[in-house]
């Protein structure tokens, strides 16, 4: 619905602010949006590919623990890691000074790189979105069997032609789809090209709405950019249309992790740290140093009240979307009818909506049933109930258990394939219902895949800013929204602790997702 209506606002074009964004920004707002996307889609394919294929395939110094520590950047939001290099790399930041010291360097004697820049933008999006490639690719590269290699060589194949005749090809549905869930994050973002000052889609929605007042040019904005992200999955299908490859056969053998030479173990272990030390470590460290300067200033009991409101609010929006997502790959697993997967299927595209296009229509569509109920509580008691929809948390809740819905269906309906339908036979010839058999079968058996989602929505709920921004009632804040706040006022130390939080807790799944992988992985 929300998405509808964001469409349904060309009904009334808004031709002046058109005419206006046409003769200023909106070209701006094509250009940036797109070399963003397609700029984060190229780097996650270079650093994420190498990265699975060496974890997968080569066995060197570090490797136990690298396998989860090129995760970690998952944990991180972007706009943190924003906030981190430009106090690292500023002209005020220890980097610069410290070359102006060495040196004896002034301002203008020496050219630095600009971070604040489209540029900057791609390169900390990247940073934190590889995993996406990175996760698909290494399932690929595991799932290939060495005889393939085997058949290779003995025909002259060399190493490097095989790689991308046989291995690529075969890995590349993967790698693609982890391109597109990069991109599609990219389209989304805002706390990092609005901080970055590049004019995107994204903050365009806010200057139009917020700058213009006008919120149905801001919702046509919005159309448009849902208009790049469903171009985007389009192409994404329809480059695999015609493609199927099949290497599962019934006798293969498992691929043996090959040793490598000193030399060859350095520079591996050198390519698969670096992304961790860019993406984690480095913006990790600088927020511990500012959080432990400002700790005493910023430990108050708002912070506390910031923390209470960020883990309630993510509590219920985690679990309202599990229990969601339960209901609907329930009823897709005991309904097998055709409207149904298609259905289950639409409620799952939420993931690849930004959170702001969802916002907007969620906006749109409470707002008018504020005004139909206020209408009725006038007519009938003569009092007004106020913005009981759209001015309260409910708002949020609606809009984070639609846009996040996927991630929580994903993980149950994986869980659910692994349960044998010979237990539900069984179960209803002892008389058991199936919501019984729920409760009392599936349930039980869907700890993990439950745990998980409910982890994997909290950490999204939590990083969540454009839909949080839109959204949120009056005096009410988050960490993330008060990390933003300060760092837009270049408050970058004070912002460390909620930022700090906010990644600390994030960390929890990706080590739990580490273990899921390891297990199936042995299985």
């Amino acid at each position: 619905m929300p998405t509808g209506l964001v469409f349904a606002s060309f009904i009334y074009p808004q031709l002046d602010v058109w005419q206006h964004l046409f003769n200023t920004v909106l070209s701006d707002y094509v250009f940036n949006s797109l070399c963003l996307a397609f700029g984060v889609g190229a780097l996650v394919i270079l650093i994420g590919t190498p990265l699975a294929w060496c974890i997968s395939r080569y066995d060197f110094v570090g490797r136990k623990y690298l396998q989860w520590l090129v995760l970690l950047p998952m944990s991180m939001p972007a706009y943190i890691v924003a906030y981190t290099y430009t106090g690292i790399l500023d002209f005020a930041g220890p980097l610069q000074t410290w070359l102006r010291s060495q040196f004896d360097w002034k301002y203008g004697d020496y050219y630095f790189p600009e971070i604040r820049s489209l540029g900057g933008a791609t390169l900390m999006l990247a940073l934190v979105l590889y995993p996406y490639v990175y996760l698909l690719a290494r399932t690929a590269f595991i799932d290939q069997p060495r005889n393939l290699e085997e058949t290779a060589k003995s025909l002259g194949i060399s190493s490097l032609r095989y790689w991308f005749k046989v291995v690529f090809p075969l890995a590349r549905p993967a790698i693609l789809m982890g391109m597109a869930l990069a991109m599609m994050e990219a389209f989304a973002d805002y706390g990092t090209v609005q901080y970055f000052g590049v004019s995107t889609f994204t903050t365009g929605i806010f200057r139009t709405w917020f700058g213009l007042n006008n919120g149905m040019a801001a919702a046509q904005l919005a159309a448009v950019l849902t208009g790049f992200v469903i171009l985007l999955l389009f192409v994404e299908h329809f480059s695999r249309r015609k493609t199927s490859y099949y290497f599962q056969g019934q006798v293969t053998k498992t691929n043996q992790r090959k040793r490598l030479n000193k030399g060859a173990n350095i520079l591996v272990f050198i390519l698969c740290f670096t992304p961790v030390l860019l993406g984690f470590l480095l913006p990790f460290m600088q927020l511990m140093s500012w959080a432990v300067d400002t700790f005493q200033e910023q430990f108050t009991q708002g912070f506390l009240v910031l923390v209470w409101n960020s883990f309630y609010l993510a509590s219920i929006a985690s679990i309202s979307a599990v229990s969601i997502a339960l209901l609907f790959a329930y009823g897709k697993r005991l309904n097998h009818s055709k409207l149904i997967q298609v259905l289950v299927g639409m409620v799952s595209l939420g993931y690849a909506v930004p959170g702001t296009v969802i916002a907007i229509g969620a906006l749109i569509s409470l707002s008018w049933l504020d005004l139909r109920l206020n209408e009725v509580t006038e007519g009938l008691y003569n009092t007004s109930v106020g913005l009981v929809l759209s001015g309260s948390l409910f708002s949020l809740i609606l809009v984070y258990s639609s846009r996040f819905l996927a991630v929580a269906l994903h993980n149950v309906e994986t869980g659910l394939t692994r349960i044998k339908p010979s237990m539900d036979d069984a179960a209803r010839s002892l008389g058991y219902k199936p919501i019984h058999i729920l409760k009392a079968v599936h349930i039980p058996l869907l700890k993990t895949s439950v745990l998980s989602a409910l982890l994997l929505v909290f950490v999204d709920v939590l990083k969540e800013l454009p839909a949080t921004l839109i959204l949120r009632p009056f005096n009410f804040n988050t960490l993330s929204i008060k990390t933003f706040e300060l760092a837009s006022d270049e408050r970058l130390s004070d912002a460390a602790l909620p930022a700090l939080s906010i990644v600390l807790v994030g960390i929890l799944p990706v080590v739990l997702l580490t273990k899921i992988m390891d297990r199936a992985v042995h299985e």
